[in-house]
């Protein structure tokens, strides 16, 4: 797109977008939000990127294909779910939570480490989808 406003304001934006989309994830096992949502508003801010600055300036941005985030955020999230059959013996999917909440994120357990992973997943799959029909555009 030949637009300088949508050029400019993408540029900012996209820092923007993704400090929400983290904080929109950080909030998930809380309150409403979690990897899912945080994921999607990750994947926009860089499909608008892409779509002011160009496809190949916004992979150079990424540095690593999307496809690459959908495995290990599976990895991740399964992980997450394994850790309390291994860690305590109790079922699957049980949360598990550090004794001393964290800082500035709070308590800290399985439920923030399986929401990562979807937010990982979401993040690959959708960017990986629009990269590719761009391509092929």
């Amino acid at each position: 797109m030949k637009s300088v406003i949508l050029k400019t304001a993408s540029d900012y934006l996209l820092p923007l977008l993704l400090l929400f989309s983290v904080f929109i994830l950080l909030r998930g096992h809380y309150l409403p939000g979690g990897g899912f949502v945080g994921g999607l508003i990750a994947s926009i801010a860089f499909i608008l990127y892409a779509f002011s600055n160009g496809l190949a300036k916004t992979k150079t941005l990424l540095r690593m294909h999307p496809g690459f985030l959908m495995p290990v955020g599976l990895m991740m999230a399964l992980l997450s779910g394994l850790a309390p059959l291994f860690i305590t013996g109790q079922p699957f999917m049980t949360g598990l939570w550090f004794p001393d909440p964290a800082p500035v994120i709070g308590m800290i357990g399985s439920a923030l480490f399986f929401d990562i992973g979807v937010y990982l997943v979401v993040v690959g799959v959708s960017l990986t989808i629009i990269f590719t029909i761009s391509e092929n555009a």
